[in-house]
């Protein structure tokens, strides 16, 4: 579709295709918002789950359209690098909370456990790739160990949301998950839920576009799988991630920030299971490049970092941010040094 269209028009589809995809993430944010007070989920659940896997459909139809077409390599670093450029997005939105360190403000038992959720299920991907190369009906076994550990995963979120077996002290800087309008929760969700669905609909149409123009600047500009599944792709189906961080931040909706992150990180350890179904050439993890599980290992250490500051509740580090913030940062920076320069 987009082989016969000259390269400016592709970059002008590629900044379009992210644009709808950015404004739909903006609309959605709110919309997470009520839904969490409406349905009583809270703002980490709703950030997590809903708003989470929503602004990752875009980066699942580019993994699952990469797949499709053969190119495991594509379908594999579009998933880990999305995951470690959307933890970087919350170093960042904690530049801009001057209050406290994000980390601190945001307390949430549910964000702590995500977190840990998450380091699991990326561990899991690295025992596929070490172990034999096998695959069922082209689908490796860990697929779906993955799929069901997220699965049970969720529900154990809901368990620690609900009924919490300890809480995090309270601060004058800590930020209270309390609806901003105390009628909301018995106002009608149906609407907003049909609202929310259309705006995800456009997430995922603008994601097939950039997969295919992601395609089309592997093919034309002769570069490699992993460096445009990593670092553009990746990074463009992870803004709706980095818009709505900023916008829950600006709305004082802390907890639905971070939420949101670990959560659509954790949504997006699916996008290795949807690819490895939609590979059909056998296992996905035994078709990628190094550079990809390179990636892998650095979502993998900037998570271990993340929670680390979730526990640690640092007020205030260096640059007036955590020294969680500055390590992430770091981490990230050095990954793309090396991506860029091997």
């Amino acid at each position: 579709m987009f082989s016969d269209i000259s390269i400016t028009w592709l970059f002008v589809v590629f900044a379009i295709a992210g644009t709808v995809v950015v404004l739909a993430s903006i609309r959605a944010t709110g919309l997470a918002d009520i839904i969490a007070d409406r349905t009583r989920m809270g703002e980490a659940m709703a950030g997590g789950i809903v708003l989470g896997a929503a602004t990752s459909l875009a980066g699942v139809v580019v993994s699952v359209d990469a797949a499709l077409s053969g190119d495991a390599s594509y379908a594999f670093s579009n998933a880990v690098g999305g995951i470690a450029a959307q933890t970087l997005f919350l170093a960042i939105a904690d530049m801009l909370h001057k209050r406290a360190n994000l980390e601190h403000a945001a307390a949430e038992p549910a964000n702590l456990f995500q977190s840990v959720m998450l380091i699991i299920l990326l561990s899991l991907p690295i025992c596929a790739v070490s172990g034999p190369d096998i695959a069922y009906f082209g689908i490796h076994p860990v697929s779906v160990v993955l799929f069901l550990a997220y699965l049970y995963g969720v529900r154990l979120s809901t368990t620690v949301r609900e009924n919490p077996m300890w809480r995090p002290v309270r601060t004058s800087d800590t930020r209270r998950d309390e609806p901003e309008d105390g009628d909301e929760p018995d106002r009608p969700v149906a609407g907003i839920a049909i609202q929310f669905a259309v705006l995800v609909a456009f997430m995922g149409a603008g994601g097939w576009v950039i997969s295919q123009v992601g395609g089309q600047f592997i093919e034309r500009f002769s570069l490699s799988s992993s460096l445009v599944g990593s670092l553009i792709t990746a990074v463009v189906t992870s803004l709706p991630e980095f818009v709505t961080t900023l916008v829950a931040v600006r709305r004082g909706a802390l907890q639905l920030a971070i939420g949101g992150i670990i959560g659509g990180n954790t949504f997006d350890t699916l996008f290795l299971v949807a690819g490895d179904v939609a590979f059909r050439e056998g296992s996905i993890y035994h078709a990628i490049d190094p550079n990809d599980l390179y990636w892998l290992g650095t979502g993998l250490m900037m998570t271990a970092i993340l929670l680390a500051g979730l526990i640690l509740r640092q007020r205030e580090g260096p640059a007036r941010i955590g020294i969680e913030s500055v390590l992430m940062i770091l981490v990230y920076l050095t990954a793309l040094t090396v991506e860029v320069t091997g």
